[in-house]
Parts: C-alpha cells; sequence; structure tokens
C-alpha cells in the first residue's frame, strides 16, 4: 500500500513542489496539501495520513504546536485518536526548533533545501517507524550535547557491539546515510540495515537518532577503529 501524506505549508510554491517531488514515487499518495495548522489538524483527523509534513512558522498554529496536539490527542485518546508520523521541512535550523520537534513527537526535521531524494528519504522513514534529520543538524546537535551528557548516558548496552557494528555506527553518528555507509565499508545496503537493527535492538533505541546520540555521548563517534582518534 502506498504510503500517505498530508503536507501543511503557507507557501503555495512549497506545496506545489512537495507535492510533484512526492507523486513521482509510486509508492507515495498525497492526499492533500493545507495552508497552516488549523488545516493540518482538520486533514489528520478527517484523512488519517501515514505521514503529515509540516513547516514551522506558519498562521494561528505553527507546525511545533500541531506536533504537540497531535501527541497530546492521541495520549488522551489512544483508541480512537490518529497520530500520524511527523516530519518537519523548515526553513529554520534553529538548534531550539529542532529539539521542540523530536521531543515533541517529530519523526524527521528536514531543511527546504533537501534535496528531493531527502524529502523521499524522511517520509519513508517516518512511514516506516524511524527518524530521519538533516546530516548536518544531527551532527551539529549532537557534538553540542555530547559534552553535557557524557558519563551520564541514560542507554547502555544489553551486550558488547562487534567490530563492524561500532564502524557503523560511527558513520551513521557522522552524518552518512544507510547508502554512504554501505559505499564507505564497502558493504552491501543490506548488511548496513542489518547492523543497525542488530545496535537498536542491543541499545533499546527506537531509531537511528537515538543511537547517534548514544555514539556522541559514549564517546564511540569521536573514536576511530580501535579506539584510536577519528578519521574526519
Amino acid at each position: 500500500m502506498a504510503i500517505s501524506v498530508v503536507i501543511a505549508d503557507d507557501q503555495e510554491m512549497v506545496r506545489t513542489g512537495f507535492r510533484m517531488i512526492l507523486e513521482s514515487r509510486p509508492d507515495i499518495e498525497v492526499l492533500a496539501d493545507v495552508v497552516d495548522g488549523a488545516a493540518a489538524l482538520s486533514a489528520v483527523e478527517r484523512l488519517r495520513p501515514d505521514v503529515l509534513l509540516l513547516d514551522i512558522r506558519m498562521p494561528e498554529i505553527d507546525g511545533l504546536e500541531v506536533t504537540r496536539r497531535i501527541a497530546e490527542r492521541a495520549a488522551a485518546h489512544p483508541e480512537t485518536a490518529h497520530k500520524p508520523r511527523i516530519v518537519i521541512v523548515t526553513t529554520f535550523d534553529l538548534d531550539a526548533y529542532v529539539h521542540a520537534a523530536l521531543h515533541g513527537g517529530a519523526s524527521g526535521f528536514l531543511l527546504k533545501d533537501a534535496s528531493p531524494a531527502m524529502l523521499v528519504e524522511a517520509v519513508r522513514a517516518a512511514a516506516a517507524g524511524d527518524a530521519l534529520v538533516s546530516p548536518a543538524i544531527t551532527v551539529r546537535l549532537l557534538r553540542e550535547l555530547a559534552p553535557t551528557a557524557a558519563g551520564g548516558t541514560t542507554r547502555t548496552l544489553t551486550e558488547p557491539l562487534t567490530d563492524r557494528e561500532q564502524d557503523v555506527v560511527r558513520a551513521l553518528a557522522r552524518g552518512r546515510t544507510n547508502a554512504e555507509i554501505a559505499a564507505e565499508l564497502y558493504v552491501s545496503l543490506s548488511t548496513v540495515k542489518s547492523h543497525l537493527a542488530n545496535v537498536q535492538t542491543k541499545l533499546d533505541a527506537r531509531n537511528r537518532v537515538e543511537i547517534a546520540a548514544w555514539a556522541w555521548e559514549s564517546g564511540l563517534a569521536a573514536s576511530g577503529p580501535g579506539g584510536g582518534p577519528a578519521v574526519p
């Protein structure tokens, strides 16, 4: 079945561009595009999309508030309220916005200058229950968070990572996509996905963002193979 999407952005050109990109993929169906947060909330209840693409700055109700309200509805009425996966797509990469979006339950955060392929990948990842954040944002934020979290990480491994799993996690934490990791380590894409699935289980992590966060907090991301300094 196709992944159903609702787009919410107050700029018509943006909505049209996103619709054209997503509808060019056979596995994605755009149910509607709306101009503000109020219309987004209404469309979610009426159309029950798999994924909601949200701008942050919109009239009346912004994207962060929409994210918060959807989470509240789902918590208050878990059996009836629909909770789509949310991907924030915005011009603004302010750290406060990224933190608020992800802590509010968003499944992705992209800048509007992201490539069409990245937009499609973010929608597919969200629909699959994963999270995708623009690599540059991810690396910057996690580097900044690591010093304050080091020594106080809340995640512990249920069993040690293999050397190859560590290599994959290091590359992930530096913003590499699965395809880039496969090319960098000379392995197949399915092998990368398998390693990440194993790591996710060992860490009890919900998605790749949490894996990357742990890598920076634990110091793994800053080390190279064998525990030496990382090579940029």
